[in-house]
């Protein structure tokens, strides 16, 4: 009896990935207005009485897709921490703005993968929907809390205007996760993604104005 649970949880966890990562793919390429239910079961590969089992309705699916890339920026962030504190250890502190730049090209690394969900910036469903779902809410405390820290670190010694709330620092970095100027360099097709990265993450944290 065991055994079989085991197998059937296992097939379980192996459809719902299948169904979050076809929600990924969709929130990334059409939104989540232009989303359709109908559209993530064909894309999952399976039937839309097959996906309701799973999910009950289009809200829950973009939660899901959120919590797995939260978790992904987490474990990307803590992966950050881990080599800062060996690199501490062995004498070369790594500086707080070198983490947040990090995980900005990190973020903007994964929109032009095409594996960041895109959704509405107001929408009283979804939101309402992601501010009641626990999973959702602690990874985004947490992820914040991580950021926060570097961005406290990075204004008291002055590698970060200490004059902004830190709380304006923080919505920037998260709102290079959908920033429309990468999706819109990528889409011309004349440039790299290196040079998308790299000019988007200077002038988000030096500006447009020239150098002096």
């Amino acid at each position: 009896m065991t055994s079989r649970s085991s197998i059937k949880e296992q097939i379980q966890r192996v459809r719902e990935q299948a169904i979050v990562a076809a929600v990924n793919r969709l929130l990334a390429t059409k939104g989540y207005d232009a989303m359709t239910v109908d559209e993530v079961a064909a894309e999952a590969g399976m039937a839309k009485a097959s996906l309701y089992k799973l999910f009950t309705s289009k809200e829950e699916l973009a939660g899901a897709a959120m919590v797995g890339v939260l978790d992904r920026a987490l474990a990307f962030v803590d992966g950050l921490r881990d080599t800062a504190a060996q690199a501490a250890e062995g004498g070369t502190p790594v500086r707080p703005l070198d983490q947040l730049k990090a995980v900005t090209c990190w973020a903007m690394q994964t929109q032009l993968e095409g594996e960041m969900p895109s959704l509405p910036a107001q929408n009283s469903n979804l939101s309402a929907s992601l501010q009641s779902n626990d999973a959702y809410m602690d990874r985004l405390i947490a992820l914040s809390n991580r950021l926060s820290i570097w961005i406290t670190e990075a204004q008291t010694s002055g590698q970060l205007q200490p004059t902004l709330p830190a709380e304006l620092v923080l919505y920037t970095l998260f709102a290079r996760a959908c920033d429309p100027v990468v999706a819109l360099l990528k889409e011309s097709g004349q440039y790299t993604h290196a040079q998308i990265i790299d000019w988007v993450t200077s002038t988000t944290f030096d500006g447009l104005a020239a150098a002096r």
